[in-house]
């Protein structure tokens, strides 16, 4: 997302937030604390919002509907009564019960919309009971962030990203258990070119992948009416921070009545998408009981995927998803490439003689919050024919690997992030690979890209690691003989060797004159 720097010394409107939020520690844990400022980003956000379409009804003579929910709803404006507006709690934050009116402000916009149901912290000011001096501090700072002012650069949902980027750092969750780094998202988004149609996230966690997928669809000047949301999120917090994050930004989603174990309660019975964008928990264990879903549709065809390892259930989980001409794109741990334990390693060779894998990507470390499981994203389709409408060429039997491993630029000490220009390579590479004319001819380039076929995958036992395929990088000739470099490095390697015996023979005197020699 654009986003223009602070000026030095000057600190950016979620730095100056985090600052003030980070005061809550103590009193109330990161977990708790994220569902508390972000619900009154949401609700300053609304409120914003709710004035700025009260002044337009104004400007137009329309006074006697000021007050009816009708007027704000057809402009996709969330209505709220004077008691949830946030003029009126600013009005009473120096009161003793702040903390009541805000869950009650909180309270009445969900009641009063129903695409908010479940949605919004219940009781949690209240019930947290939370130094009120504390609470005005962060209201003020909310107080004081224009979320209207400039909405192409969307002032609200960076703060949204900051702040969920922030708390899970400060959680420790591994495998991005909420949120997926924004670089991840984007790159899946410009892989999979969401234009039109259904899309489909299993395990939504906070609904970044629906975000993106709509910012992809507003970059390329399309309409976001011709894309359908739908996902499915375990967690009730994250599912509520889901719903949060997408209805803040007027995206309308499905994500199921309630918040449910996608495996044992699937909301979504009868959906084909047509883009499948998802970041599943890495490996994770126990995920079904040895007898449970052992006769389930999803894996008709297949073998029953094991106990001890979820990777292989959702991938099978998302073909099972998948439209006739749909496209899945998901971040896995690297183990499910190569994996032969409890029979994944069949499983995965019935899919790649089924050719239902199309593009590999080995990614670089360090791209996630607090965990350095090296991962890979999977782009699968069911159909590789040749498709002249979206402008492919006929790819059956092929595979696409590419390794990104030695990509991205480091963002602070631990952390690393790719660049638009990686993910610009990546995607070209992939899209004229599939034979899009407008990203140019696709060629082999080693050590980065190769395209297989069957045969050589089969070679390679069914492994899908793009570093087995692409082999090394060339190393450029500098045009200089051996022989000449050979005598150069000798020279250069004897020099040193004479310096070392120099500085060798300084210290030692040295060490004599402090009484320390032999």
């Amino acid at each position: 997302m654009a986003k223009k720097a602070a000026p030095k010394n000057q600190k950016s409107i979620e730095e100056s937030l985090w600052e003030t939020a980070n005061k809550l520690r103590g009193k109330v844990e990161s977990s708790e604390y994220k569902h508390v400022v972000l619900g009154l980003i949401f609700l300053k956000f609304a409120s914003d919002k709710f004035d700025k379409r009260k002044e337009e009804l104004i400007e137009e003579g329309k006074e006697k509907y000021l007050e009816m929910k009708e007027f704000y709803n057809m402009k996709n404006v969330f209505f709220l009564p004077p008691e949830a507006r946030w003029g009126y709690i600013m009005e009473n934050a120096k009161q003793e019960d702040l903390a009541l009116k805000i869950d009650s402000a909180l309270h009445i916009v969900e009641r009063n919309n129903p695409s908010l149901k479940g949605a919004l912290p219940d009781n949690y000011f209240s019930r947290l009971n939370m130094d009120s001096e504390k609470l005005a501090a962060l209201l003020d700072t909310i107080n004081n962030i224009d979320t209207l002012l400039d909405e192409k650069e969307d002032v609200i949902g960076r703060i949204y990203e900051y702040f969920l980027g922030k708390f899970a750092s400060a959680e420790g969750k591994g495998g991005g258990e909420f949120y997926t780094p924004k670089s991840i998202v984007n790159l899946i988004a410009e892989m999979l070119e969401p234009y039109k149609g259904k899309i489909y996230d299993p395990c939504c966690g906070s609904g970044g992948m629906f975000v993106q997928s709509i910012k992809f669809v507003e970059n390329h000047n399309g309409n976001k009416k011709d894309i359908s949301v739908y996902g499915q999120e375990y967690t009730a917090t994250t599912y509520k921070l889901a719903k949060m994050n997408l209805a803040i930004r007027g995206i309308s989603a499905n994500l199921g009545d309630v918040p449910a174990d996608t495996f044992f309660k699937d909301q979504h019975p009868d959906l084909k998408a047509d883009y499948i964008m998802a970041n599943p928990p890495f490996n994770q264990s126990a995920w079904r009981d040895k007898n449970e879903l052992t006769d389930d549709a999803r894996w008709k065809g297949y073998e029953v995927p094991p106990v001890g390892n979820a990777n292989y259930a959702w991938i099978m989980h998302m073909l099972s998803k998948l439209s006739e001409n749909g496209t899945a794109g998901f971040v896995l741990a690297n183990g499910s490439m190569s994996s032969n334990t409890s029979g994944e390693g069949e499983l995965r060779k019935s899919m790649i003689e089924n050719d239902l894998v199309d593009c590999m990507i080995a990614l670089p470390g360090q791209l996630f919050y607090t965990t350095q499981i090296p991962v890979c994203l999977w782009f699968m389709t069911k159909n590789k024919k040749e498709d002249k409408e979206r402008g492919y060429r006929n790819r059956k039997g092929e595979t696409l690997f590419i390794d990104a491993r030695e990509m991205g630029t480091m963002i602070d000490r631990v952390h690393k992030e790719l660049t638009d220009e990686d993910i610009d390579k990546i995607t070209q590479t992939y899209h004229a690979w599939r034979g899009e004319e407008k990203d140019g001819e696709y060629e082999d380039v080693a050590g980065f890209c190769k395209a297989a076929d069957l045969e050589e995958i089969k070679k390679n036992d069914y492994v899908l690691t793009p570093g087995r395929y692409v082999g090394m990088a060339e190393v450029e000739d500098d045009g200089i003989p051996f022989e000449e470099k050979m005598e150069n490095l000798s020279k250069q390697l004897y020099s040193q060797m004479e310096e070392g015996e120099k500085l060798d023979e300084a210290i030692r005197k040295n060490l004599k004159m402090l009484g320390y020699g032999e």
